[in-house]
């Protein structure tokens, strides 16, 4: 609780093929007290990214976990936003197989 009102969270839905474990659209981003999405589109959008080529790069490598992709996915992005905010909201990956 205390992280959620600190840092908030960011929410990184993953629509993914259940037949080659490739995305079927670009990831959704959403977040609640973390940043002003009409002040940080250019953040949200690495954000797209960085998940979009985690999501790629484990596909290639023929990773079919669920559990493996959502850990991979929120490492980079943890990663990532610590960089750049020197902030560490809750990130969610939600990997939903169509």
């Amino acid at each position: 609780r205390k992280l959620l009102a600190e840092d908030g969270m960011v929410v990184i839905v993953l629509p993914i093929s259940s037949h080659d474990n490739r995305l079927l659209c670009e990831p959704e981003i959403v977040t609640r007290g973390f940043v002003y999405v009409k002040e940080s589109e250019e953040l949200l959008q690495e954000l797209r990214n960085i998940a979009y080529d985690t999501v790629e790069a484990m596909s290639n490598r023929k990773r079919k976990d669920d559990t493996e992709i959502s850990r991979a996915v929120r490492s980079a992005v943890s990663s990532y936003l610590f960089k750049q905010t020197r902030r560490s909201p809750m990130v969610i990956p939600v990997v939903t197989k169509l």
